[in-house]
């Protein structure tokens, strides 16, 4: 595994701790963020992996993941929705001048993430690359 890829991964693993501290403080918009970044750092190390890493912006890697993994069912589709969904709560916790995230909707993102990072280590080791 390329060691961009192993860092990428690293920081997912962080994020989600990140967000369960968080989320334990009742700091739910922060929390959301935490889980959005851990989804992210894992479609951007599956990306990596395969050479794909010169973006820019959220939504083209959203976009590339989406192309090269979900469409292909190479990765269930149900984590780019996941990381689209979570992308959303990101910015609604991060731009709403008011809360607007409660913990049960913060702790099932942060679920999925932890789910996602771990089809991605399947994925890896499955494909020889881990």
């Amino acid at each position: 595994m390329k060691d961009e890829t192993n860092n990428l991964l690293r920081k997912a693993h962080h994020a989600i701790r990140a967000a369960e501290i968080l989320l334990k403080g009742d700091e739910c918009d922060f929390a959301a963020g935490r889980a959005y970044y851990a989804m992210f750092y894992t479609a951007k190390a599956l990306l990596c992996e395969r050479g794909l890493r010169r973006f820019t912006k959220h939504q083209a890697i959203h976009a590339a993941f989406g192309e090269n993994f979900a469409k292909t069912d190479v990765i269930p589709p149900k984590f780019h929705r996941w990381l689209l969904e979570a992308f959303d709560a990101r910015l609604k916790g991060d731009y709403e001048a008011e809360s607007v995230l409660n913990s049960e909707d913060v702790a099932t993102m942060l679920k999925q993430a932890r789910e996602f990072l771990e089809a991605a280590h399947q994925h890896l080791t499955s494909s020889g690359t881990s």
